[in-house]
């Protein structure tokens, strides 16, 4: 644009801001498509600049225009307070576009909405910066909402009264530019950190005006802001997955936050601080503010593995992690809610992987050394049935990081996770876990591995424990409350891979490795049962042994001969597979064929 041009332009900006001005202060009708003309050709204008990064005249011109307007608004001496607020609802939104043209123009942008900050009615002031930031959901460029965010920031200290009212009307805008700046400026880090940070300090200067309250509004305000930061926490720790070093100043900073909102991070790890917040905020009953803090509760976990990650992190949020980790390992109440608290990360599908293995290294460290008083010891078992929903949910997302995660020593200490969940569990307890996991899983790998765990557990529990009495007894052919628990059990974790609960039978290859190990499963219960001469789990009722050996075995034992001699499949492939299932099958149909001819009075 020659400087010709530009003239014209400041002439015609000039021409329109004076015609908006004398509208308003006659009152007339014409007023309000005098400011839309002025605001769509101000939008014209930042168009041309962004539409051409690289044209340095068009980003000139833009800042010419800011400094027009700039100068328009502090030389009117005593403007009409009517004419303030008119342009109010149109001038921050229209100049806030420009902030992504130019640093400068982020300035001056910034500087003509402090100007409205400081002669408008705070409360309308935070309804006009809200609804502009709220246009940013259909807008192709998130980035101008930096000037407006920190409009909003500064005018919460101008605020008398009803803080904790306008602030609930502010944060869910907030929190949804900031969901929309973390997909839409993806590859734009310096401008996406320059929001959160503003962010921060909005965050800062609420919590700074909370203490000058009373104690009642003091407590609603910090509540609210705990839950705004925790969710901030979920959104930056899942917003630059490929740049963990550059994600700590951010994460830094929400730490700070952490105490002066009340939270601590046993609190945070144990969910009580969190039900705390949600319980002050929600008082209202008809009040939906819950609906924009969807992971505040992953946001909680991440503050307490942030702080595992770095000291440094942990010390900004005035923790120790030793002895948070301590105090976890010596109270199994709260190390139960805190196993149930880290299922968000397991289950999140956006975190990077590095934090699910710091969060996997975080739990092994509180079950170091723990475990759950078994049935043989005099201490009582605390309940458990309260804490096994959650508990259940972490072990099941810690099977989805086994199966999915691209490293192997992650695979490996996942599994190790998973045992010390299940071992960290009252038996009772651990068996619903485990048979829950295999009937909801959906890998025939995943199955195996569980079946193989179901099998171990009755290698250690359900063994014959010999007896320290003069008699010599056996004590475990008394039966335990362990063997009374798995007792039928066992045949309907058999039977759920053998004789699927949708019908028909087990196909192959997909259910081979969960076929062999239910078989390996039924023949190590047989074996023991056999050689014991016990019957604990039911599987040597004669009942029990025919409905294995028509309904399962047989059947299975056809399946296996038809896929063997199906000239479509290859040999060496399906030899392979089923070689070692039909070992195990025939052993199993041996050993029941034996144990029905012993026995032929049974029932």
């Amino acid at each position: 644009m020659a400087e010709k041009e530009l003239r014209a332009v400041v002439l015609r900006l000039r021409h329109s801001l004076s015609s908006c001005c004398k509208s308003i202060e006659r009152g007339e009708e014409e007023t309000s498509g005098l400011l839309e003309e002025l605001a769509s050709f101000l939008d014209s204008i930042c168009e041309a600049a962004t539409s051409e990064p690289e044209n340095e005249e068009a980003r000139n011109n833009a800042v010419e225009l800011l400094l027009e307007i700039q100068s328009f608004l502090v030389s009117s001496s005593s403007p009409d307070q009517a004419v303030v607020d008119a342009l109010s609802f149109e001038l921050p939104k229209a100049v806030s576009k420009f902030a992504g043209v130019s640093d400068r123009c982020l300035e001056i942008a910034d500087s003509i909405i402090d100007w409205f900050v400081g002669r408008c009615n705070p409360r309308d002031m935070i309804s006009i910066l809200s609804e502009a930031l709220d246009s940013l959901s259909t807008s192709s460029d998130p980035g101008y909402a930096a000037p407006l965010l920190t409009g909003l920031s500064k005018v919460f200290v101008s605020i008398k009264r009803h803080h904790f009212k306008q602030a609930k009307l502010a944060v869910p805008v907030v929190l949804n530019v900031l969901k929309v700046v973390s997909v839409e400026l993806a590859e734009r880090d310096a401008e996406r950190v320059l929001l959160f940070n503003i962010a921060l300090a909005m965050a800062d200067s609420i919590c700074v005006v909370s203490t000058k309250l009373d104690r009642g509004e003091s407590e609603e305000l910090q509540s609210l802001m705990g839950l705004f930061i925790l969710e901030i926490m979920a959104l930056v720790s899942a917003s630059i997955p490929s740049e963990q070093s550059g994600c700590t100043p951010l994460v830094s900073e929400i730490c700070k936050l952490l105490p002066r909102c009340g939270l601590t991070y046993l609190g945070l790890i144990t969910e009580s601080d969190v039900d705390a917040k949600i319980s002050i905020v929600t008082k209202d009953k008809e009040d939906d503010i819950m609906t924009s803090f969807p992971d505040m509760k992953l946001g909680a976990s991440l503050s307490v593995i942030w702080g595992h990650i770095s000291n440094e992190i942990a010390e900004q949020a005035g923790e120790n992690m030793s002895a948070l980790k301590d105090k976890l390992q010596h109270n199994q109440v709260q190390r139960w809610e805190a196993i149930g608290m880290l299922k968000h990360i397991f289950s999140s599908v956006i975190l990077p992987w590095d934090i699910k293995r710091h969060t996997v290294e975080f739990l092994l460290g509180i079950t170091h050394g723990c475990f759950t008083p078994n049935c043989h010891n005099d201490e009582p078992i605390t309940d458990c049935s309260i804490y096994m929903p959650s508990l259940f949910a972490t072990a099941q997302a810690i099977t989805k990081v086994i199966m999915h995660s691209p490293d192997s020593t992650l695979r490996k200490n996942s599994f190790e996770a998973l045992k010390r969940v299940l071992a960290d569990t009252p038996i009772p307890e651990r068996i619903d876990i485990l048979q829950a996991l295999i009937t909801n899983s959906d890998s025939s790998s995943m199955t195996a591995i569980l079946l193989d765990l179901v099998r171990g557990e009755l290698r250690k529990e359900t063994l014959p424990k010999k007896s320290t009495n003069e008699g010599g007894d056996e004590a475990g052919n008394h039966g335990s409350p362990t063997e009374s628990a798995w007792t039928e059990r066992i045949l309907e974790l058999v039977e759920l891979v053998l004789r699927p609960p949708h019908g028909g039978q087990p196909s192959f290859p997909e259910h081979g490795e969960a076929v062999l190990a239910a078989l390996n499963l039924y023949r190590f219960v047989l074996m023991k049962e056999s050689a014991g001469k016990t019957n604990k789990t039911g599987v040597l009722f004669r009942k029990n042994l025919l409905r294995a050996c028509n309904e399962w075995l047989v059947p299975l034992r056809t399946i296996v001969s038809s896929t063997m001699a199906d000239p479509e499949n290859d040999p060496d492939e399906v030899a392979g597979m089923l070689n070692p299932i039909e070992l195990v099958l025939y052993h199993c149909i041996e050993l029941v064929e034996q144990n029905l001819s012993a026995n032929p009075d049974s029932p």
